[in-house]
């Protein structure tokens, strides 16, 4: 799986297929989000809520993991060009579940738009292995697709997902064939949902878990 041929490319097709609603749901817990040090993003693409989260919280520094070279070199760019001091983030090429964290050692996880790339087999070590990573409190921040529960809501969001995996597997081989909610897995990992923002009748959403 990789993204190198789209990471030029990533922005404005999210500008196209989502205006800026993928962004705002990014951001969307970061006013109420309490201080934190020690960070890890993970899948982050382009580098926009690294940009967001360095605005927000100047204090913290980052390890920021991506299993695209193309995705790492456009997000330090992006934070160049915004002018915050490089040594606050440490960027990592490495694909999960193979890269682990360290144990017991980060307060915010942040996985946005990254874990409806696994199958299920796949997922529930990712959460697992990141879950490992984050000490007592941690919260972790994701934003993602999901299936509305009934009615048109769920038959258009189906009919999104299926066009959208069946052009990132052509395109970047994505392991995955369609979307695995990540819910059970936070939940044995012994996270708890603190709360639910959704967008595009019910296609989007972002959530706030805290490890228990």
């Amino acid at each position: 799986m990789s993204f190198d041929t789209l990471a030029p490319h990533y922005r404005w097709m999210e500008v196209i297929l989502a205006g800026g609603k993928m962004q705002r749901l990014r951001e969307a817990w970061l006013p109420r989000l309490p201080p934190v040090n020690r960070v890890l993003l993970v899948g982050e693409g382009p580098g926009r809520f690294l940009e967001a989260i360095l605005r927000r919280q100047p204090q913290v520094s980052i390890v920021c993991v991506d299993a695209s070279a193309g995705m790492l070199r456009v997000a330090r760019d992006r934070l160049r060009r915004s002018g915050f001091e490089q040594s606050r983030v440490e960027f990592v090429h490495g694909e999960l579940p193979g890269w682990r964290p360290p144990d017991g050692y980060f307060e915010l996880i942040g996985t946005h738009f990254f874990l409806d790339c696994f199958p299920p087999e796949l997922l529930r070590e990712v959460v697992s292995s990141l879950a490992r990573g984050a000490v007592p409190g941690a919260h972790w921040l994701w934003s993602d697709f999901r299936e509305p529960d009934a009615g048109f809501q769920r038959w258009r969001a189906r009919l999104m997902l299926a066009v959208m995996y069946q052009f990132f597997r052509r395109v970047t081989q994505l392991k995955a064939a369609g979307l695995t909610c990540p819910e059970p897995y936070l939940v044995e990992q012994g996270f708890v949902s603190q709360g639910r923002h959704t967008a595009d009748w019910g296609l989007l959403h972002s959530d706030w878990w805290m490890k228990a």
